[in-house]
């Protein structure tokens, strides 16, 4: 596989690593770039990085519960312009879009746009017309739905939308002013660091496995024995669990204690088992980079 300049020009903005070191490693990889960014990161070159794309799309990554907070739901909706984002008619779309998932549990957006409204309209149909009305393509793109006890956050205006959802021994603790601001500091914590999993048992294994041969070439690579770099790899372990786990993290309004244990002390106060079951992020336009050479194309593939 060849590689082009942009390659170089991309993985240089992914690792942060010079314009010679991103031909060399592309060059050594074939072209492939995430083969490209471990030869860096086994160089020690490159930090870890998360397989996501430039943010681009515009739109609104929001989250809402109910009235008693026992159903929630995380929502993303795009739309070509910031401008139209702050469209009060858009904005409205949007909630309506996430009040039919609490109410209805559609599977997927499929199952979403095919709900028929009071008015005998499909949520589909409104979509064409909130796009002829607006005059931009607009898209549902994904949403999450959890039952239980639920806290949403949303930062930056529909920049980052955070649904969590606890396990709670004691329901009546829900309502308590005490959990509702643990609930909302964790969800903050989701938005401001942005973990990966809730705890070190949910990372799969090969993405274990994977980060162990990166580390251990680094250290080898430093000049350690392999029985020195095997001990030094497990130490750097558990530093990848404090980045990327909820529950390890540093909790970021008390850098003495982890979120684990931030949620322990609000527990014990309460009187009340409680646990961070689950949580999802969602980032305006994650994942998906416009391109200025192929604008058409993308808002082509936005209403299909």
């Amino acid at each position: 596989m060849s590689f082009t300049a942009k390659d170089v020009k991309d993985l240089r903005e992914k690792t942060g690593c010079g314009m010679m070191d991103c031909k060399k490693a592309l060059a050594a990889s074939d072209g492939n770039m995430e083969a490209a960014i471990d030869f860096l990161r086994e160089k020690g070159l490159a930090a870890a990085t998360k397989k996501s794309s430039r943010v681009a799309a515009e739109g609104l990554a929001m989250a809402y519960t109910n009235d008693d907070a026992t159903v929630g739901v995380a929502i993303e909706v795009n739309s070509e312009t910031d401008f139209v984002a702050k469209n009060a008619e858009f904005q409205s779309f949007v909630k309506l879009c996430a009040d039919l998932v609490m109410e209805k549990n559609p599977e997927t957006v499929e199952d979403l746009l095919k709900i028929t409204l009071d008015d005998g309209k499909t949520v589909e149909s409104l979509l064409q017309e909130k796009i002829l009305t607006i005059g931009e393509n607009i898209k549902i793109r994904r949403f999450k739905r959890f039952e239980g006890a639920v806290a949403s956050y949303v930062h930056a205006a529909g920049k980052i939308g955070v649904l969590v959802k606890f396990d709670v021994e004691n329901k009546d603790v829900i309502s308590t002013d005490a959990f509702k601001n643990c609930a909302k500091d964790v969800a903050m914590q989701i938005a401001a660091v942005n973990p990966l999993y809730v705890n070190p048992e949910e990372v799969p294994a090969e993405v274990i496995d994977h980060e162990r041969k990166i580390l251990k070439e680094q250290i080898v690579n430093d000049g350690k024995p392999d029985n020195i770099a095997e001990k030094i790899v497990e130490g750097r372990i558990g530093k990848y669990y404090k980045e990327v786990c909820l529950n390890n993290q540093i909790f970021v309004k008390d850098s003495n204690m982890s979120v684990s244990q931030y949620v322990d002390s609000v527990a014990k106060e309460l009187s009340s088992k409680i646990k961070i079951n689950s949580f999802v992020r969602f980032e305006k336009g994650e994942g998906i980079e416009k391109k200025s050479d192929d604008f058409a194309s993308e808002v082509a593939g936005m209403i299909k």
